[in-house]
Parts: structure tokens; sequence; C-alpha cells
């Protein structure tokens, strides 16, 4: 009897960088997986402990949409998803295999096949836990689409090396202030005079009023888009067509986007604004030769790019059986 793949479900809800990390494993995998789109309902802001194994958070008619028969593994991402996943293996009478992406903050983790945690979080050590280096992704640079045309003429007509500064901004605890972007506009802008290269700028929603304050600090060549300009995303068009990164320490996955490149890394981290799990990840990703910190000087260098969907995926095969026959 020939084997076939398993009956896969991704669970994705409205969080970008949730979908980014499950549909990156799934990637990796290889195997057509069965999109459940997940729309949550107020009951989802309980904690996890309250809601148990169960479809509580979700809206009706995603409820309605969860239905047998049941997979044979489960790939979420997101506390958010962890209750739902946990109910799919009670209805399916404990035969899905449950694969969950950052730590699902439940007490009953031992409902989950295998956890996938990045190694800053501080999380038990437990026999179901696989650690990794940063975070999975869907962005790929070997395969994501070319750019337009007219911001392929914008990118080209600009002198290399040309350095992507990737801007995120304020977390839930901290701010991205005036004076942290005027820093990172300064330095961003030395670094390419230095080596008479160019900036690509995106900023993010989290940028907020300071996006304008670090646009006005810069001195350099450069491609500019901000998150509200209309036109053409230009982020991995960026991710495959610039020569090195400047990346905003608060986001630890732009900070892996930018390393699955392979290369420079260039990481903004002024105190302030990261946090002592952002710092850990730091000094990973500097130890490993993946990332330095920002000091406004260009010097590049090489690495074999950083793959964390890769990783699970490996994982997820050592663990599951991923055939049936």
């Amino acid at each position: 009897m020939n084997a076939n793949p398993i009956n896969l479900w991704l669970l994705l809800d409205d969080r970008a960088g949730n979908r980014s990390q499950c549909l990156g494993v799934a990637d990796a995998l290889a195997i057509p997986g069965l999109k459940k789109e997940l729309a949550y309902s107020p009951w989802a802001k309980l904690p996890n402990r309250l809601l148990g194994a169960s479809f509580a958070g979700l809206s009706g008619a995603c409820k309605r949409d969860i239905t047998g028969p049941w997979p044979d593994l489960v790939l979420a991402a997101g506390r958010r998803t962890a209750p739902v996943a946990r109910k799919i293996k009670q209805l399916s009478k404990g035969h899905a295999k449950l694969v969950q992406i950052m730590w699902p903050q439940d007490h009953s983790v031992d409902d989950f096949d295998l956890i996938c945690v990045p190694n800053h979080d501080a999380v038990p050590d437990l026999p179901n836990v696989f650690r990794m280096t940063g975070a999975p992704s869907s962005v790929n640079t070997t395969n994501s689409p070319p750019a337009g045309p007219e911001l392929t003429t914008h990118i080209d007509a600009l002198p290399s090396p040309r350095i992507a500064l990737l801007c995120g901004g304020s977390t839930k605890n901290r701010q991205f202030s005036d004076a942290m972007a005027i820093g990172l506009g300064r330095s961003a802008s030395a670094m390419a005079n230095g080596c008479g290269g160019a900036l690509l700028i995106t900023t993010s929603r989290r940028s907020g009023a300071a996006a304008t304050t670090l646009v006005q600090h810069v001195d350099a060549p450069a491609h500019l888009h901000q998150w509200d300009d209309a036109g053409e995303n230009p982020y991995r068009a960026y991710l495959s067509r610039a020569d090195a990164f400047i990346v905003t320490g608060e986001s630890i996955s732009m900070c892996s986007e930018a390393c699955s490149t392979g290369k420079p890394v260039y990481i903004y981290a002024p105190d302030g604004l990261i946090t002592e799990k952002h710092n850990r990840f730091h000094q990973e990703l500097y130890k490993m030769g993946y990332a330095r910190p920002l000091s406004g000087v260009y010097e590049p260098w090489t690495y074999s790019p950083l793959n964390a969907a890769r990783q699970i995926a490996d994982e997820i095969r050592r663990r599951i059986p991923l055939a049936i026959g």
C-alpha cells in the first residue's frame, strides 16, 4: 500500500505574525494543509486555563466550520489557537497530533505533542518542548514574488550597497520615542554614507509619530515606504534585493526574517525599547554570527541563513509520522 500525506489542518487567525509562522512551517513540511480561518468572540480574551479545551473563544460562524472528519495533524501558532487545537484533539478521541508554535500559556501542555518555542523564552524544559533560534516565517527570499517594475526601477537607481532599514516601533510596555528615531536615522545615514550606499526604509504601524522624526533625520540616498502609504508594500522586495539590513530589535519576527537572508544584519536596540527577553535573543544572534549591534559602520559578512521553519519541520518529521498507509 502506498503511503499518503497525512491530513493537516492549519489554524490561522488574524495576527499576521501567527499566520506567517504557521504557514512557514507548513511550507517547510511540504504537505498540503487545509486552512481553517479563525474568528474570535469576546470570550477569547479569557485566560486559556478558564477556556480549557473548547471552541468557546470562536465566533458562531467559525465554530460551524470546525467539524469532522478530524485531521491527523494540527499546526497552530499563538495563545488563542491553543484551546481550539485541544478541543479538536478531544473530539478526534486523541487521534489528532498537535503542534503548537509559541508557548500556549496553558496548564494542559501535555495535550500538545510538540510545543515549539524560541531559546530566549523562559519556559519549562519538558519532553514535548522543542527550542529553536528565532521565529519561523513564511517569508523566504528564494520564493518571494518579484518586485513590480516601478519599485524595481526606484531600487535599482540607488547606489549600492543598499541597506534595508526595517523599523518597528512601540510595544505594549515600551515606547519608540523621538530620541530613538533620531538616533536610528543618524546611525543608518552614517552607515549608508560611509560606504557610498543607500537606504531602503520601511516603517510599521507601531512606529507611530516617531516615523516622521526618523525620516527627518535621514541624510542619505533612500527609498521610503511608510506603513500607510498607498502602492506596493516593498517589504519582501527589500528582503530579497537589499545587501544588508538594519532592524529595530523589539521585533523578533523582523530580526528572524532578516537573518533568513544570509546577509549582514545590524540590530538597533536602545535602552528603554528592549526587554531582557529581546536582549537574550540578540545575544544569541550575535554569538551565532547572524547579526551585530548597530554601530553606524558597514562591514559585510556572510553566514548560513537562519531557518526556524525548517528546524521545526525537521523536528516534526522526527517525532510524528507524516504519511499513512
